[in-house]
């Protein structure tokens, strides 16, 4: 299997580098982790979390799934929240996606996969949630954008309602949900105007930020994001 033996090299390559570099290095990755970031992103390989935010390993505590989505009954990622916040501590949770999301765009123009047809049914749900702000949309690539900007907007509020973040603000503990997304084509990440905190209106800072893609939606004539 010399394909697997690529990857054993290349390791073992990495880690000669990362010595040269930083000899405590690994060191300090074999203690306790405390990152400052939770990582809630897609499972798309072309957006590694901790790179592009320029992280190093034991920066960020990551989860990811298809088209970064938040269910209240995801046992998985209710877990890797819970864990972060209640025990690891971090101070700020990114919920971030990404534009030419492959799961956003099957969503949105309901292609057929198969079994996780029926995981994007959480994505369908906000297609039609927002269809006539999809409509103003005069361009499918422009559609995309603006669903998986949505996508993200809707899964921070679906985050800051989970219980491990009612009740972590509850007693006061300081920890903040973002909703960013990153642009392929250019590596760039962007804030798509949703920072909640446990003292702000949920719901009034949601409104804001879909006000702002709707805005963009009414003069989204050309393909850019």
């Amino acid at each position: 299997m010399p394909d697997l033996e690529n990857l054993f090299a290349n390791n073992r390559e990495w880690s000669e580098r990362m010595r040269a570099a930083d000899p405590e290095f690994f060191n300090r990755l074999a203690k306790i982790q405390k990152p400052d970031y939770l990582w809630i992103g897609c499972s798309d390989s072309r957006v590694p979390a901790n790179e592009v935010i320029g992280q190093l390993p034991g920066e960020v505590f990551v989860h990811r799934n298809i088209a970064n989505v938040v269910v209240h009954s995801d046992l998985n990622l209710l877990s890797v929240l819970q864990f972060a916040v209640d025990v690891l501590k971090v101070r700020r949770i990114l919920v971030v996606g990404h534009y030419g999301c492959g799961g956003v765009t099957a969503a949105l123009e309901n292609r057929r996969h198969g079994l996780v047809d029926n995981w994007l049914r959480h994505i369908q749900d906000v297609r039609q949630k927002h269809r006539k702000l999809l409509a103003a949309c005069t361009s499918t690539s422009a559609r995309v954008d603006r669903l998986c900007e949505i996508n993200v907007i809707e899964q921070v509020l679906n985050l800051a309602q989970t219980t491990v973040m009612q009740d972590a603000w509850a007693r006061g503990q300081e920890v903040f949900v973002h909703g960013w997304i990153f642009g392929l084509n250019d590596g760039i990440m962007r804030d798509l105007g949703i920072t909640l905190d446990g003292k702000c209106d949920l719901l009034t800072a949601y409104d804001s930020a879909i006000d702002m893609i709707a805005a963009k939606a009414c003069n989204c004539g050309n393909d850019s994001a």
